[in-house]
């Protein structure tokens, strides 16, 4: 999917994206919107994980509730819109990595696997690892303005 032209694009895989991007993410950060598109591009990826974009962000309790049926708004749709565009033609947050997962910044999660990589546009996000390989196992502080406009 990464690198395709606007003419092999297909609307209803883009429009996923930006859903995804819009429902999970602080809707005035760019960032975190590319990060939440990496996440799912991540997964798109993963042999663990559907290997389209809607089958990745319709899959049950893995992003926000209503994530597909939801009504976005005008006024912050055209941002998530072009933001999806974008990871779909190849952008890349550049310090996602391989993180398939995030959370809230403010959730406080108990787990030993959790290697944390970035927080940005209100999430947190991570690696599932080894718990002797968790380097960062605590959320980053918050970070805007990596990703280009």
């Amino acid at each position: 999917m990464a690198g395709c032209s606007n003419s092999s694009l297909h609307p209803t895989e883009l429009d996923c994206m930006a859903r995804a991007m819009y429902f999970e993410s602080n809707r005035s950060s760019r960032d975190g919107m590319i990060a939440v598109g990496n996440v799912v591009m991540n997964r798109v990826q993963s042999d663990a994980f559907p290997d389209t974009i809607c089958g990745v962000v319709s899959q049950k309790n893995q992003f926000a509730p209503g994530v597909m049926t939801k009504k976005m708004d005008n006024r912050s749709a055209p941002l998530a819109r072009v933001a999806a565009l974008s990871v779909y033609e190849g952008e890349r947050h550049p310090k996602i990595a391989n993180a398939k997962f995030f959370h809230a910044a403010s959730y406080q999660a108990s787990y030993n696997n959790m290697h944390y990589v970035l927080t940005t546009g209100g999430n947190a996000f991570y690696e599932k690892r080894r718990p002797e390989n968790v380097t960062t196992p605590t959320p980053l502080p918050p970070t805007e303005g990596i990703t280009r406009q």
